[in-house]
């Protein structure tokens, strides 16, 4: 695999690079460092999956797995001053996905007592964000896995950081719409940049779809539910989002039986699709996309099926249309259930 050695670079040597990435100005070699350190996760990303792949047969649990981009890389060092490339835990990304908050629970209660040598790095509740969501209202649980291995081929991959994802059809639809609305406008609320309103807009959707899917609070957990639609429909009239995702064009073009993928969405909204055999092949496709610099927004996924990879990444595929059902559907019950709760007020015959 091209550029996949982790040793091949000093920490300090991926450090400096990522400097030069934080400030906008980077040099050939930083970048050729850079690429050669996320293109050495693919190899605990194929085992991750693997392992993952294996627990999952059988259910509804849908993975896949991403390699961090570029852009993504050098926004995240801009955001945070302290964050050191070496250190970035993200840069290698598993996604499952449940049906429900119980399955996912129960998943992940069991993945904790698989038997590898592979330690996870944080408190159990430490990025559980369905039940502390973040301000923004996302929800959502992760875990922070360093890799360990004792095979003689592994060996050289230990110490490198993976992120699991977990989250549940509705809190996943959320945040792909997010991700959907940073890609077509120029608001990023994933970032919290912007039309504050985009931010705001979000935060009630995600609140409605908990209340109304998942009996829970989100951020907002002492608002009323008729106040939270209504405040969430005069939104909409003001920014019209909802609007704008009903016209968006989704993607039908078809993967075929290739699980290495890459998504490609010029400055205009056209994706294109450039699927491979060999996960050596892709990196390599994938990094000269990159590096092009023509706008494009460009990811290397992996899974095990197109519908998996559709599901996973459905904001690639400009897909809102899970969204757009659980707001509009959980609006309508939230306010039917907050009239059944009104007191009657029968009239008094004089």
């Amino acid at each position: 695999m091209p550029f996949a050695d982790p040793t091949a670079y000093s920490k300090g040597q991926i450090n400096r690079a990522g400097e030069e990435v934080r400030y906008g100005l980077p040099s050939a070699g930083a970048l050729t460092i850079i690429d050669n350190w996320r293109a050495s996760h693919a190899y605990i990303l194929n085992t991750f999956q693997a392992t993952l792949r294996n627990r999952t047969r059988g259910t509804e649990i849908a993975v896949a797995q991403r390699l961090k981009r570029m852009r993504t890389i050098a926004s995240k060092l801009a955001r945070q001053p302290r964050m050191q490339l070496a250190r970035m835990d993200d840069v290698a990304g598993c996604r499952l996905i449940f049906k429900n908050r119980k399955s996912l629970t129960e998943f992940r209660n069991k993945f904790f007592e698989a038997r590898f040598g592979h330690k996870r790095k944080n408190e159990v509740d430490k990025y559980d964000y369905i039940a502390n969501p973040k301000p923004d209202g996302y929800r959502g649980i992760h875990d922070i896995y360093e890799y360990n291995v004792g095979s003689e081929t592994g060996q050289a991959y230990n110490g490198l950081l993976l992120e699991l994802q977990y989250r549940t059809i509705y809190q996943h639809a959320w945040a792909t719409t997010v991700e959907i609305i940073g890609m077509i406008t120029e608001n990023q609320p994933k970032f919290h940049a912007g039309d504050e309103r985009h931010i705001e807009f979000f935060r009630l959707a995600s609140e409605i779809i908990a209340r109304a899917y998942e009996n829970r609070s989100g951020c907002y957990p002492d608002v009323g539910s008729a106040d939270l639609v209504r405040r969430f429909k005069t939104l909409e009239d003001e920014i019209h989002v909802l609007r704008i995702l009903r016209g968006l064009n989704i993607s039908t073009q078809k993967m075929g039986g290739r699980k290495n993928v890459i998504l490609s969405v010029s400055i205009d909204g056209k994706l294109d699709l450039f699927t491979y055999a060999k996960g050596a092949d892709a990196i390599r496709k994938y990094f000269q996309l990159e590096k092009l610099q023509n706008g494009a927004d460009v990811v290397l996924v992996k899974g095990d099926t197109g519908a998996d990879i559709r599901l996973s990444y459905k904001n690639y595929f400009s897909d809102p249309n899970d969204f757009l059902r659980y707001v509009e559907k959980g609006s309508s019950k939230l306010i039917h259930n907050a009239d059944k709760k009104r007191p009657t007020h029968k009239r008094v015959a004089r």
